[in-house]
């Protein structure tokens, strides 16, 4: 059974999403991947939630530049968290992007991360899947362990070079 479903506005995004979905994986949350579009795949898009929600996904990611009208629109036609990933794209560089997945209206809450926050959207979702099952919450915590004990070794490194001993 797929736990969250990522949706993206455009194929040519996946490279900046690519780490969230290898963090999901890490994390052994199943993800599945589309391409949709608020504006130009509408019915499509609203199809895909309610078989998505009926199939047993509990979560949607939705990455999209611009206008990035596709977080809300899953979100119309969810009872499920939605995360939106603002996608830097165009003149605005992902500001309007931001913009745009920030400002829901009322009873259309949408969980915004920062643009391109791909694996900040991926760790988001699984503590919320945490909530629910302790197997998904002790793997979050080992992932941040991991994670600090990366940045633990840098420091080691960048202090033995300023040492000379790197």
């Amino acid at each position: 059974m797929t736990q969250v479903a990522w949706l993206m506005g455009s194929d040519s995004d996946y490279p900046k999403l690519e780490k969230g979905f290898q963090t999901l994986n890490e994390l052994g949350i199943s993800v599945e991947g589309r391409v949709l579009s608020a504006h130009r795949t509408p019915e499509q898009t609203r199809e895909f939630v309610t078989q998505s929600e009926a199939g047993g996904v509990k979560i949607f990611i939705c990455a999209a530049g611009m206008a990035a009208h596709l977080a809300g629109a899953v979100a119309a036609h969810s009872s499920r968290p939605v995360i939106g990933i603002p996608v830097a794209a165009g003149a605005l560089n992902g500001l309007d992007a931001l913009l745009s997945t920030v400002q829901m209206p009322p009873g259309v809450p949408v969980a915004t991360v920062g643009i391109d926050g791909s694996v900040n959207a991926a760790v988001l979702a699984a503590q919320i899947l945490g909530t629910g099952d302790e197997s998904i919450a002790k793997k979050v915590i080992e992932w941040r362990t991991a994670q600090t004990a990366k940045v633990v070794e840098k420091d080691k490194r960048l202090q033995q070079k300023l040492q000379g001993n790197g």
